[in-house]
């Protein structure tokens, strides 16, 4: 389909994959609207793992003329000579008047997010942004999966990964995630606390060019519990979890009541910190950076981003749905896979002399 606009014809290029996510919901709009953007398709190639359809009534819905051209998802390639490629989904059919979760598309999803996933660990695209897709569609296709983060460790074969959001000056990773905050004590362990601070700072260093980063870990409770008064959690399970990464030789610090260390961190103090559980860490994101958060999984041998929001049912096809938080998951996605890259011939170098 389509016609090129001039910048489809650029190799060589890095190659970012991106779900359409959710055929209902406001994937198609979101793509269509961040890759529409010139700075973007300059900075890069990407391809689509979504529906034609979807994407050219998106596009109509915005005004957007089309820019990407159109194969079969099953050849996907790195070498589409093309800057934006559709790797169509044409099996499925979802029609545009549907604002709600389907069998259809949690199974269309579903493949989309299989395939980007495999592409990937094959060095076919050197990141992974995925639209928001919806939990129900999946449960109703029959998913093994309660959403992206867990797929995406089980196809990876990483036990390890955490949660990790960008917020303007803000990064923070999550010790526990969809958990409810009564139930976060049967799941609290000095673990469960080590495992995001050590995967962070890993992540600081590979992707964020961040030398010797510096985490500051929350607290649970109020005034960090007051030396037990108000909790001992600080005592018995975050500060032996922070002694654990620090004798790894990790620059954590803490715990830190969380009604400052936030500010702290914004302000420069920290370059990241990990907060106990869901909201804590989440109140602060959105807050801060609501409109261009971005959801990072950590852990993991390939790079994922997503935007930190949900598939917005209600404003489907009303041209209303901001792609800010997508743009930025597809520039912090580049950002990423570029330092990854300018690092990984002196990784080989130094295996190689190692020998």
């Amino acid at each position: 389909m389509n016609k090129n606009n001039g910048n489809n014809s650029i190799n060589g290029q890095m190659v970012i994959g991106v779900t359409m996510g959710e055929p209902a919901g406001i994937g198609p709009e979101v793509v269509v609207k961040a890759l529409a953007e010139p700075a973007i398709r300059k900075a890069a190639k990407f391809i689509v793992f979504g529906m034609n359809e979807q994407l050219c009534y998106a596009a109509d819905k915005a005004e957007i003329e089309p820019f990407w051209d159109r194969f079969q998802h099953e050849k996907i390639s790195r070498e589409y000579p093309h800057k934006v490629v559709v790797a169509d989904y044409d099996e499925y059919q979802v029609p545009p008047g549907v604002k709600e979760p389907s069998t259809v598309g949690g199974e269309a999803s579903i493949h989309f997010c299989l395939d980007a996933i495999e592409a990937a660990r094959a060095g076919i695209i050197d990141a992974l942004v995925t639209a928001p897709i919806s939990k129900t569609s999946w449960k109703l296709a029959g998913a093994k999966w309660p959403g992206h983060t867990e797929m995406l460790a089980a196809k990876c074969k990483s036990p390890r990964k955490a949660m990790m959001f960008v917020a303007g000056p803000l990064k923070v990773a999550l010790a526990t995630i969809h958990t409810g905050l009564f139930d976060v004590r049967h799941e609290f362990t000095i673990g469960c606390v080590f495992e995001p601070i050590d995967l962070l700072n890993t992540a600081l260093k590979q992707y964020f060019g961040i030398e010797n980063p510096k985490i500051g870990v929350a607290a649970l409770n109020p005034h960090a519990g007051e030396a037990g008064q108000f909790g001992d959690e600080e005592q018995r399970i975050i500060s032996p979890a922070i002694l654990l990464a620090q004798e790894q030789g990790i620059n954590c610090m803490g715990p830190y009541p969380a009604d400052t260390l936030f500010l702290r961190a914004a302000r420069g103090e920290f370059d990241a910190v990990v907060a106990m559980y869901h909201d804590q860490g989440m109140i602060p994101v959105k807050l801060l950076a609501f409109e261009e958060a971005v959801n990072i999984t950590i852990g993991l041998p390939i790079i994922r981003t997503s935007p930190a929001h949900g598939t917005a049912f209600d404003i489907v096809g009303k041209n209303m749905a901001d792609a800010s938080s997508m743009t930025a998951a597809i520039n912090t996605a580049i950002q990423m896979a570029s330092i990854k890259k300018m690092h990984q011939p002196v990784q080989i170098k130094a295996a190689s002399n190692a020998h």
